[in-house]
């Protein structure tokens, strides 16, 4: 089957509200092809696993680490965002057309065109020459904040390496698709000032709120962006106010008062918010944590440029990426990971959301290449 053709199918599927019928695809069509152990877990994430000592018949292990070691991973997520009314037809189905050698549609690049080339490259792997235990997984709920993989990981799941498919290509030069080695986290936080209301005509009779939330904001103003190095790259993070609500009347002292901050995180720093609670009656609350990733492993990350190499004609490079991804979870479990995958900047999420054929076809050799040759870092 060609890349181009699963893509078509598995993208058709709508799984922006609910994935199940796209997990649904994934597991029959893991099952039918591949001859491997392949499980569902209770949070919908599909999971194949194949290797030396791995009975197909035997999925009791395939969603927790330690079944065989080492273990690598092809990992991706089937959940998306939800369409663009283009992308939808009458029957709430969704559109997916091919034109200039790229199809189009919702999903395309972010990211069943990869999760369609790893279960292409998973079942093309030859179980007998493989050196390792190879899994694949596609999780749910990305979109919503990696929660598929979070309790993957909490359920025990921790390869010792993984690809993690999410957009790669047009980092280093255009149209090249590049291996990324570390990529920024995201946590978002609200602090949350209180003060005591009064007539705005007796200032001193309360406590203003929006005040002491001002002075929390200049905290963090103040702050120092946090900085990282991995494998010779430099990450810088960020952190800023994005939004802010409090009042209640124009001729009130404001009681309440909410500040929303936006930090992008980079390995081992975080930014010191909880400076902001040293200013009376402000709290800190954080509300997403999403992690970062750093590969550690230099012979690993060579190993996947170098297949990344071979795949295409341009001259892919070691890169970092902006946006935290499932490899962030994973890399906090303990896996050593690596992003490679063919959405380009820009690409995902938009109405025009779109990939190229050609870079999905070089993708699953990328994926097939490392499993291949896995064994030349673990012999």
């Amino acid at each position: 089957m060609h890349v181009a053709d699963l893509t078509r199918d598995l993208v058709s599927i709508p799984s922006h509200e609910d994935e199940t019928a796209a997990g649904d695809f994934v597991e029959s069509w893991l099952r039918e092809h591949t001859d491997s152990a392949v499980v569902r877990d209770e949070h919908g994430n599909v999971f194949a696993r194949k290797g030396p000592g791995v009975d197909p018949a035997d999925d009791a292990a395939v969603a927790r680490d330690g079944a065989g070691d080492p273990s690598l991973a092809l990992a991706g997520h089937h959940d998306v965002v939800p369409p663009d009314d283009s992308q939808v037809d009458a029957d709430g189905e969704y559109v997916i057309d091919e034109r200039g050698g790229r199809l189009y549609g919702r999903g395309t690049a972010d990211m069943k065109g990869c999760v369609a080339a790893a279960m292409l490259a998973f079942e093309a792997v030859d179980t007998d020459a493989l050196d390792c235990e190879l899994v694949f997984v596609s999780f749910v709920a990305e979109e919503e904040g990696c929660l598929g993989s979070e309790a993957a990981v909490a359920d025990g799941f921790a390869p010792d390496y993984a690809v993690v498919g999410e957009g790669s290509t047009g980092y280093s030069s255009e149209g090249v698709t590049d291996v990324a080695v570390a990529h920024k986290g995201r946590r978002g936080s609200t602090l949350e000032a209180s003060g005591t209301a009064a007539h705005a005509s007796e200032v001193e009779s309360g406590e203003n709120a929006i005040y002491r939330a001002s002075d929390a904001v200049d905290v963090v103003r103040g702050l120092t962006f946090p900085t990282a190095t991995v494998l010779g790259h430099d990450l810088r993070g960020s952190i800023a106010v994005t939004e802010i609500d409090g009042g209640t009347a124009w001729n009130v002292i404001p009681d309440a008062c909410e500040v929303t901050v936006d930090e992008r995180t980079v390995p081992g720093e975080r930014a010191p918010l909880e400076r902001v609670e040293e200013i009376d009656g402000v709290g800190w609350t954080v509300e997403q944590d999403l992690p970062p990733m750093a590969c550690g492993d230099e012979a690993f990350a060579d190993l996947v440029l170098d297949a990344a190499t071979d795949a295409q004609d341009g001259d892919p490079e070691h890169v970092v990426k902006p946006h935290a991804t499932d490899a962030g979870n994973l890399a906090g479990a303990g896996t050593e990971c690596v992003v490679v995958g063919a959405a380009e900047s820009g690409e995902a999420h938009t109405a025009a959301e779109s990939v190229s054929i050609a870079v999905l076809e070089w993708c699953g050799r990328i994926y097939r290449d490392v499993a291949e040759r896995f064994g030349e870092i673990t012999r």
